[in-house]
């Protein structure tokens, strides 16, 4: 039983990983588009969360809280930062611990003394790059000869973007702007441990990750009981 929690968070990456593969396939294969039908535009945001998953999943590998085996931990780390739109984990992981250092200074390559759009696009250029475009773009054109095109645009290529924005937003511009009064320069949102999830993954929770950046996803809203 103790092994089994020392490894739980390999098997929540391979969960997140296991079901993003899945229902991008179902998606591409299975499933009718649709535009009438809500039911679309609802499976395309289940999509852009599974997505989040993968980016927080590589978030947490930077932080070796994915496995105690650090072969392990990198390899899944960088198993989901590719997944997520070609990321590079190598390059993530310097740029990460540096925002955890300087954060909310000129030092910290996710802020901005700005309001959102420009924020917004600073992050952007920051963290993709013309290769990840190329090899999205390479991708997408090798699966539209395989798959129905709509399928391939609403399933793989805009949750992509949504998930973006939504861990921007979420677990950037909302923890981040302004000047929180506090030694970690961060915001959290109230406790609604559903929200947390639904939105981010727990990171609207953020003064508590930069008070104890080695919890994992899946525990942080313990962080918010304390």
């Amino acid at each position: 039983m103790n092994r089994w929690y020392q490894e739980k968070g390999i098997w929540i990456a391979l969960v997140i990983i296991g079901l993003w593969f899945l229902s991008l396939g179902w998606l591409l294969t299975s499933y009718w588009v649709d535009f009438a039908n809500p039911l679309t535009y609802g499976l395309m945001l289940l999509q852009a969360h599974l997505y989040t998953g993968l980016f927080i999943t590589a978030h947490d590998a930077m932080h070796g809280s994915v496995a105690k085996n650090r072969k392990w931990n990198n390899a899944l780390g960088t198993i989901a930062a590719t997944l997520f739109a070609y990321n590079s984990y190598k390059k993530l992981f310097p740029k990460h611990h540096q925002h955890h250092r300087f954060v909310a200074t000129d030092l910290d390559p996710d802020y901005h003394h700005g309001s959102f759009v420009p924020w917004y696009i600073k992050f952007a250029r920051e963290y993709v790059s013309i290769w990840q475009i190329v090899l999205m773009a390479i991708t997408y054109e090798v699966l539209i000869r395989f798959f129905p095109k709509p399928n391939v645009i609403l399933f793989y290529i805009i949750p992509s973007l949504l998930s973006t924005l939504q861990l921007f937003y979420f677990g950037t511009y909302l923890p981040h702007r302004g000047e929180p009064n506090n030694k970690h320069q961060s915001r959290s949102q109230r406790k609604n441990h559903l929200l947390a999830f639904v939105s981010c993954y727990f990171f609207g929770y953020h003064y508590e990750h930069h008070n104890t950046p080695g919890v994992p996803w899946w525990q942080l809203y313990k962080q918010k009981e304390v």
